[in-house]
């Protein structure tokens, strides 16, 4: 079954300061990020209102990307990504 993407899936994507950082200390680029997001497999919504995760893999392994969409800016901000243990 094909995954139904939201509207907001194909908007521009905008990196937090946070995300930044955790970019130089998990050692994956901009480049990773967005091959990670094309190869996404599963989307749900985070315990926080107004996020989502989105379930992936990097280098062989899971790993989850939080992504808060902005509808005024029609923007993607990409708030933090990490590796998982476990599949889910």
């Amino acid at each position: 079954m094909r995954m139904e993407w939201p509207e907001w899936w194909e908007w521009d994507l905008a990196f937090t300061a946070h995300l930044e950082d955790r970019m130089k200390v998990r050692l994956f680029s901009e480049v990773d990020l967005r091959a990670m997001l094309h190869d996404a497999t599963r989307l749900e919504p985070s315990a926080r209102p107004g996020r989502w995760i989105v379930y992936t893999r990097f280098a062989g392994r899971p790993w989850a990307v939080v992504v808060e969409p902005d509808s005024d800016e029609q923007q993607l901000y990409v708030v933090t990504a990490y590796g998982r243990e476990t599949e889910r």
